[in-house]
């Protein structure tokens, strides 16, 4: 059930305002089907939702006309509780959301123009679309992560939790690799930061004459693929979203008129230029130039790697001494050299499943045995961009096997706390059902619904 909602709520995110413009364009009195507080869910969405889940061959578990509405419902408890408690999300990744969901969309169906047809709407009106919609989505995952931030699992809990479970319901753990890390970033130019800085000032110099806007050079030069797109925007921050340079320079900006000094971050170089600050957010336009490595820095890079590796490889220094002396990964440097799974449960543990791994990384380490040091190689920073030549380790490889408390503590660990969670919001839906007004109309309510407790009036 969980995972049609998400799939009604990412994948065909936008069916629901389609419905509503396609019987307004009709002209066709729609049908009040649910109402949730002052919510109302009209027929022509939910049907359209249905369609949407067919067209992509999405198997729904039980009555359609069932689930859909009362996922819809469900949405609308989540959103009234976010008005109350004032919940926002960046817009900055709402942006990045879009995009990537357009990229796969247009991937799915061949191309732009196929896209635009089959949707009946502008390549524009779907972004516009999929943006509330998304925006929509995270609203909700935002509000429960606030509901259930506060629970807690002890190891007793755990314990007690698998002593009862059957032997043929603890899951299997997939194959799992830890890997050592170590980078080293090639050396820019001076040559190619002057170029950089160049370019940035004669756009400077353009925009301060009146001959362009800075959003038009955004949309045509910009590095930043997520914001160049919206002329640089990055919709309104706080200096928490921001990389500190980048940051003390947005909030020192009054003048919506001028540009900022070219400034230098981890991601390359930037200009920027205010366009509001309400309190402590504030919304910039920006460019971003990246630098490009040369080929004699480059192989200046795999030199020195290949270097290291020798001395590795001949018992002088290990693998571990030369990653915490030598390699440039901050994230790993101080570990060893262990790469830390930040998609783990707990965001600590080093066991990564294969598809965890960045794809280069992931792409080497598939050929290696336990124990074996790869060729150095070129990859790009998983944050930033920048390209780094790197060298890996396979510290070890473990088996796909069924789980076990002494192994997997962290996956047991995290079931149990996800039951709790689920029985939290299961919860909280009941008592949203007590006190707030809900109408199906006669026709829509002979449901096995998911959740008992649903006001009919």
């Amino acid at each position: 059930m969980q995972k049609i909602y998400r799939i009604i709520l990412s994948l065909i995110i936008l069916s629901n305002c389609v419905g509503v413009m396609q019987a307004q364009e009709k002209n066709v009195a729609d049908e009040v089907i649910w109402v949730v507080g002052d919510e109302a869910i009209l027929k022509s969405q939910v049907e359209e939702q249905i369609k949407q889940l067919r067209a992509y061959n999405e198997r729904i578990e039980g009555d359609p006309y069932c689930v859909v509405p009362e996922n819809m419902a469900i949405s609308k408890l989540y959103l009234n509780q976010a008005k109350i408690d004032s919940v926002t999300v960046s817009e900055s990744e709402i942006r990045s959301m879009v995009e990537k969901r357009i990229g796969e969309l247009i991937t799915l169906f061949g191309s732009r123009e196929k896209l635009e047809e089959y949707q009946n709407m502008s390549l524009m009106q779907i972004r516009e679309f999929l943006t509330d919609m998304m925006r929509e989505n995270q609203v909700i995952k935002t509000m429960q992560e606030k509901l259930t931030q506060d629970v807690k699992v002890t190891p007793a809990e755990v314990r007690r939790f698998f002593s009862k479970l059957p032997e043929d319901s603890i899951p299997t753990v997939p194959m799992q690799v830890e890997v050592q890390l170590i980078t080293i970033e090639p050396k820019i130019s001076a040559e190619e930061e002057e170029n950089l800085k160049s370019r940035l000032r004669d756009y400077t110099e353009r925009i301060n004459k009146g001959e362009v806007e800075f959003s038009t050079l955004a949309i045509l030069y910009s590095e930043d693929a997520t914001t160049a797109k919206d002329g640089g925007e990055l919709g309104y921050v706080t200096k928490s979203n921001l990389t500190k340079p980048f940051a003390d320079v947005a909030f020192g900006l009054t003048d919506p008129q001028k540009v900022s000094k070219i400034v230098e971050t981890e991601y390359g170089y930037h200009i920027m230029q205010l366009i509001d600050r309400r309190g402590e957010r504030v919304n910039v336009r920006h460019i971003l130039l990246r630098p490009q490595v040369a080929e004699k820095e480059r192989q200046e890079a795999f030199v020195r790697m290949d270097t290291l590796r020798s001395k590795i490889m001949s018992d002088s220094v290990t693998f571990e001494d030369v990653a915490m002396y030598y390699s440039q990964d901050k994230q790993s440097r101080n570990n060893l050299g262990m790469m830390v799974n930040s998609k783990s449960f707990s965001g600590l543990s080093t066991k990564f499943e294969m598809q965890d791994l960045p794809q280069e990384i992931g792409i080497v380490v598939d050929k290696l045995k336990e124990g074996e040091i790869s060729q150095p190689f070129t990859m790009k920073h998983p944050q930033n961009q920048r390209e780094l030549v790197a060298m890996v380790k396979l510290k070890s490889r473990i088996p796909s096997h069924k789980a076990t408390a002494k192994d997997d503590y962290e996956i047991m660990q995290e079931i149990v706390k996800n039951h709790k969670k689920s029985e939290l919001i299961k919860n909280w839906i009941a008592e949203q059902q007590k006190k707030t007004y809900v109408h199906i109309k006669e026709g829509w309510h002979n449901c096995d619904f998911q959740y008992d407790g649903w006001v009919f009036q």
